[in-house]
């Protein structure tokens, strides 16, 4: 059978298209196939089922009107009797379908518009499913495309199969383009929306340097050196940890490269951002020490639990390890994950000499000991009253100039200092209406109880409902800076686990959980570190 030339023109329509929108040519085909469907009910009527079929290879377009086969038919532009379905084919059974030939129709200018307006539309439906499909796999990538148009000072750029956006938060500050500019940048995200696949880019993204860095350092490509954590201020600081998984090889040295020759092609790429780069380290105190490079530090204090560090510098590299504006242990906090408190060899001295004239008063008030007394227990590195009075007697009668006799006179003095207190405490929290039967929770004090009842916490009910973070507090970390909430323990030492032991106790004393819920939930959580670490 010849091909006719409407059909023919049909068929190179759609090779057209496709070719041009990068998609397959039988989305093009059952677009068309759609559009005509859409125009015959226009002309058989809106109500009936009609199906197009176009021919791939011959371009002929078949219209047929399905009927439903029914018992009885109320509506027969759209249903057909079991009788009559039966005479043109003898197998048909309720719920089937009998096609019924039309005859072939032209188009209007109406129809013909209206089926444009389809073919448009799949057709672009299918070009952002392609264009997802393409780049939904290719976050965490760079890409390399030209400026489009500037909106708003957002950039959308050109990717040649997609379009993408550079918002103007994602942009290094002072960083302008143009029409026509090549620009590279950071795939971060893909979204299907309603509008289209989004394609959101950045070029202040942290991983976008790290991604520079591959390309430029062998050694990184190749999964020999590592890039443990990165810090950014775009445009004017950024640090980065690396550490080596060959000892013969320098990390830093490697990413530095001949004369600067590789930091030195992404601090181009990054409009001269300064780039440190650090050696990591599983110690926190030596990975802090190196993070705050160029500074010099003459002591750090760790404090896990609150994970807090303190660092000691020599005065004149106070201005240095702080930065400007704060700058350089912002930084070094974002890539250690610690917050760092800075503070010179003389406010830490000032420091100390604080704490130790506390304890010494406190020791006086509670033990009714002279000042002399007070400051050797101080000075001994006793730093609370419940230490004294639960710490072995031997670690007392060790002290110089006290015997065993005065180490028994002071671990008791500090035991009725905690009785008398608890007992206030407990007279508070009767006030208070705390229930006792919160005294069931191992670790529960007086004390704690009054700081339940002050927040209105009065039963198990109202303590099973707590969080962890409730008790202890906790921090948010938003832009480099850590900002920390109190909780209703946090000035009475109690860890984050032993909050939320205190918590499983009073949800099952109150019936929430279970103990079967707890061993299945314990050994759940056991499979999941064993296919973690598999």
């Amino acid at each position: 059978m010849a091909v006719s030339a409407n059909r023919l023109e049909l068929l190179q329509i759609a090779d057209a298209v496709a070719r041009e929108k990068v998609i397959d040519r039988e989305i093009v085909l059952a677009a068309m196939a759609d559009a005509i469907q859409k125009a015959a009910r226009s002309r058989y009527g809106t109500e009936s089922n009609i199906r197009a079929d176009i021919n791939p290879k011959t371009g002929e377009i078949r219209l047929q009107r399905l009927l439903e086969v029914v018992e009885k038919a109320e509506d027969y532009s759209t249903q057909i009797p079991l009788e009559l379905a039966r005479d043109r084919n003898p197998d048909a059974a309720l719920g089937d379908f009998i096609a019924d030939p039309l005859p072939p129709m032209d188009f209007g200018r109406i129809a013909a518009q209206s089926a444009k307006q389809v073919i448009v539309q799949k057709v672009r439906e299918a070009e952002r499913d392609r264009q997802f499909d393409e780049f939904k796999d290719r976050v965490g990538e760079i890409v390399n495309g030209t400026v489009k148009r500037v909106e708003y000072g957002n950039v959308i750029v050109d990717l040649g199969r997609g379009e993408g956006i550079i918002r103007r938060d994602e942009m290094i500050p002072r960083e302008n383009f143009r029409y026509g500019d090549r620009v590279r940048a950071y795939v971060y995200d893909v979204r299907r929306e309603q509008r289209g696949p989004q394609i959101f880019l950045s070029r202040t993204h942290p991983q976008f340097m790290v991604k520079l860095f591959t390309m430029e350092v062998p050694e990184i490509y190749d999964g020999i050196i590592q890039v443990k954590s990165v810090a950014r201020d775009p445009g004017s600081r950024a640090k980065i940890a690396v550490i080596s998984n060959d000892s013969s090889i320098d990390p830093v040295g490697a990413c530095v490269g001949m004369r600067g020759s590789r930091v030195q092609a992404v601090v181009g790429e990054l409009q001269g951002e300064k780039i440190d780069i650090i050696p990591w380290s599983n110690e926190p105190a030596n990975f802090v020490v190196n993070a705050l490079q160029p500074a010099e530090v003459a002591k750090v204090v760790l404090d896990e639990d609150a994970e807090r560090i303190e660092v000691v510098v020599p005065d004149e590299q106070l201005s240095l390890a702080i930065g400007r504006r704060g700058q350089n242990v912002r930084l070094a906090s974002q890539l250690t994950g610690w917050d760092i408190d800075i503070m010179t060899e003389a406010e830490e001295s000032e420091r100390r000499q604080k704490e130790f004239n506390e304890r010494t008063n406190l020791f006086m008030d509670a033990l009714d000991v002279d000042e002399m007394v007070g400051q050797v227990l101080a000075s001994e590195g006793f730093a609370a009253v419940e230490e004294l009075a639960y710490v072995d007697l031997d670690e007392i009668s060790s002290i110089d100039g006290f015997d065993e006799e005065t180490a028994q006179e002071i671990q008791d003095r500090a035991r009725e200092y905690l009785e008398r207190l608890e007992a206030e405490m407990d007279e508070k929290r009767k006030a208070l209406g705390v229930a006792d039967e919160l005294r069931q929770i191992n670790g529960m004090t007086a004390q704690m109880m009054v700081a339940l009842g002050e927040d209105g916490i009065k039963t198990i009910e109202d303590f099973a409902g707590c969080a962890a973070d409730d008790l202890v507090g906790w921090t948010e970390r938003k832009n480099g800076e850590t900002k920390k909430f109190e909780g209703l323990f946090s000035k009475l030492e109690v860890s984050r686990v032993e909050a939320e032991q205190m918590v499983v106790q009073a949800r099952l004393l109150a019936g929430w959980i279970t103990e079967a819920d707890l061993a299945a939930e314990a050994e759940e959580a056991t499979e999941d570190e064993a296919e973690q670490e598999a």
